[in-house]
């Protein structure tokens, strides 16, 4: 799965990470659902730190297309809520 941070780049995330990557994205919406900015932040952080720490980065001259894009850092929760797909920002 080829996974952008918006702002950074992209990562390429091994299969076995994405089960994970969608618990850590169901803590965002569920974050989101609560409106709970202290949640959101956290739950946010934990998603971004487990693509770049699991993932290995895609070589910027490199174009491949994007599975999930995920929003930077310090993105509003309106921003993200932009991004959500149907089944949030990961597939799956």
């Amino acid at each position: 799965m080829i996974v952008r941070i918006m702002g950074e780049g992209q990562f390429e995330v091994p299969d076995s990470l994405v089960d994970r990557l969608n618990e850590l994205d169901n803590a965002v919406l569920a974050a989101l659902d609560s409106s709970d900015e202290t949640d959101f932040r956290v739950s946010l952080a934990a998603l971004l730190a487990a693509v770049r720490a699991g993932g290995t980065a895609v070589d910027h001259d490199t174009l491949v297309p994007s599975d999930a894009t995920l929003p930077y850092d310090e993105a509003t929760v309106d921003e993200v809520r932009a991004l959500l797909r149907e089944d949030g920002l990961i597939p799956g």
